[in-house]
């Protein structure tokens, strides 16, 4: 297999790590806003479900698309298109009036994303060695877990003082911010030329074919964990909001914390993918991620909610990068657009499954009830991948020496 190129800290820091703190920031500072803005519409848990659900629904759908989409516009200039949807669609959420006008825009802004994470999933599989990329992704996911750490205050904030829609006006001047930063230092790449569709089918068809039953079981395991992980930014504040009676200021500011502990963590979870095995990062989170959503219905004011909050954030933080590292170690070099266009579409259905799944069981078995079904899905998750997904980290002597410089 060949080696995938030794790309310096600073093209790093500044072509990967800075334009994903600028979207991770936008994305962190509607995290407390979304469930309060959804029950703005005065309708019932399983309509707010479908509104939260939207942007990961589209997300989901365009996902295949975009993989295709990336090999032959390129990775930066598809980079750039979703970023553009994602900042006007954002503009239009400030305007929206109805539902399902919300919903709508939620969804196309979905679809940027998953032109945006695609783009960026495949740049990172090329241009990192397999020896340092446990750590790379984490870094990301880290950068993730920054932006939910330090936006939700400052949403809650905005959102309690200005109106739930000043948040997503903010949301589209930090999409300025990304483009920006993606047009200056994500390098200009080559499109695929000639026929690359029949080709790329091709060649998932093999890949299927050889590793259907890995692909099978890390998918579906893949799919659970991100339930739970998704799950989480939609129960915490509905539970806050709506069964405690918390005001937007005081969810923002349980959404910081748990970020801030979450934030701890990406590091640790880097060095234990590229020492260990990526197994022992992702396995032990989602076990205690459900731990801790079980324990959700037992809070009963600001306090022990946030203490339920922080322990999920530290669990989650002990997973950053996990799902990208396994999708990254699992592309086959010839085709990793289309294929991780695939594997975005199995991690970005529980994504956009977690709202529609707290939404409908909300509405039968409450609030306090939700969350145990939630855990029982993550443990799930956390069995599939224990269990039947093999370790994907294969140690190169000399990539892990760069990474250990």
């Amino acid at each position: 297999m060949t080696a995938a190129p030794q790309i310096r800290r600073r093209q790093l820091l500044l072509s990967i790590y800075i334009p994903a703190l600028s979207m991770s920031l936008s994305g962190g500072l509607i995290l407390p806003v979304m469930p309060l803005f959804a029950l703005s519409f005065g309708v019932s848990y399983s309509m707010i479900g479908v509104l939260l659900a939207a942007e990961g629904v589209g997300n989901l759908l365009a996902d295949m698309p975009a993989g295709t989409l990336v090999q032959r516009l390129g990775r930066r200039r598809s980079m750039l298109f979703g970023v553009v949807i994602m900042g006007l669609m954002a503009l239009a959420m400030a305007q929206a009036t109805l539902l399902w006008e919300a919903a709508a825009y939620r969804f196309v802004s979905g679809i940027g994303m998953a032109l945006w994470n695609i783009a960026r999933h495949a740049y990172i599989t090329q241009m990192v060695a397999v020896g340092i990329r446990g750590r790379t992704n984490a870094g990301l996911g880290g950068l993730g877990r920054v932006g939910g750490f330090a936006a939700p205050v400052v949403g809650g904030f905005v959102a309690s003082s200005a109106g739930l829609q000043a948040p997503f006006i903010i949301y589209a001047i930090l999409c300025v911010a990304g483009f920006i930063s993606a047009w200056i230092w994500i390098p200009q790449d080559e499109p695929s030329s000639g026929a690359p569709n029949e080709a790329a089918l091709v060649r998932l068809w093999q890949v299927l074919q050889s590793q259907g039953r890995v692909l099978l079981a890390a998918g579906s395991g893949s799919l659970m964990a991100q339930t739970i992980r998704a799950a989480r930014n939609v129960v915490i504040p509905l539970f806050a909001a709506d069964h405690l009676g918390l005001d937007a200021s005081d969810v923002g500011l349980i959404i910081s914390l748990s970020y801030a502990v979450d934030t701890l963590m990406f590091w640790p979870a880097g060095v234990i993918m590229d020492r260990f095995g990526r197994k022992w990062a992702y396995v032990p989170s989602f076990i205690l991620q459900s731990t801790a959503m079980a324990c959700v219905p037992m809070a009963d004011g600001f306090t022990s909610l946030l203490v339920v909050a922080m322990g999920m954030g530290l669990a989650n933080g002990l997973s950053s990068g996990t799902m990208l590292t396994l999708g990254a170690d699992l592309a086959p070099p010839d085709a990793r657009g289309e294929f991780l266009g695939i594997w975005r579409f199995i991690g970005d259905s529980g994504h956009a499954a977690a709202p529609l799944i707290v939404g409908h069981a909300a509405d039968i078995l409450g609030l306090a009830g939700t969350p145990i079904l939630v855990a029982f899905i993550g443990l799930g998750g956390a069995s599939i991948l224990g269990l039947w997904v093999p370790e994907t980290l294969r140690r190169d002597p000399a990539t892990t020496k760069a990474g250990n410089r």
